[in-house]
């Protein structure tokens, strides 16, 4: 949907995790195997995948200033059983947070975000305004105030129905 260049980093796996549904036509990528592969999942992981994105949708709408578009389960509940490994660098002694070797998906997105929190990229990966898109984009906007995933198709649809209705 997004016209956008992908989220900087490990943001880019939570970002395309979300981006697997469009809402407007209910087509879900993690319905074919070659999708599924992508993130590593099984047939039988589907569920708590779904979970999972709709939890991350929900807190991206959140940084974007919206309510959640549903009731989920609070992605801190979701990624609070990750298993996550502190990887030292012996060259230069660096650390960073990364899922265990074989971790789940939860284990790797539970990894981006804490990647996104040191960066300070976490809060610029945001959902789309539009009630009928909800695609995940990352905000690269000056000011961080970014609404829609494209101006060219969301952003204009939603001045369009502005302008309309007056």
């Amino acid at each position: 949907m997004s016209d956008r260049s992908p989220a900087p980093g490990a943001l880019e796996l939570v970002e395309a995790l979300v981006n697997t549904v469009d809402l407007e036509s209910g087509a879900d990528a993690l319905d074919t195997a070659e999708s599924r592969a992508r993130f590593g999942l099984a047939e039988a992981d589907l569920a708590g995948a779904r979970e999972l994105r709709e939890s991350l949708r929900a807190v991206l709408l959140a940084h974007a200033g919206h309510p959640p578009h549903r009731a989920v389960t609070p992605l801190g509940e979701l990624l609070a059983a990750a298993p996550l490994v502190v990887a030292v660098d012996t060259a230069d002694g660096s650390a960073t947070l990364t899922a265990a070797s074989g971790g789940p998906l939860a284990s790797r997105v539970a990894a981006a975000v804490a990647q996104g929190l040191v960066d300070g990229t976490w809060m610029r990966l945001k959902a789309c305004e539009a009630a009928d898109c909800h695609w995940a984009y990352y905000d690269r906007s000056p000011a961080g105030r970014g609404r829609w995933c494209s101006m060219q198709v969301c952003g204009a649809r939603a001045k369009m129905r502005r302008y309309r209705a007056k």
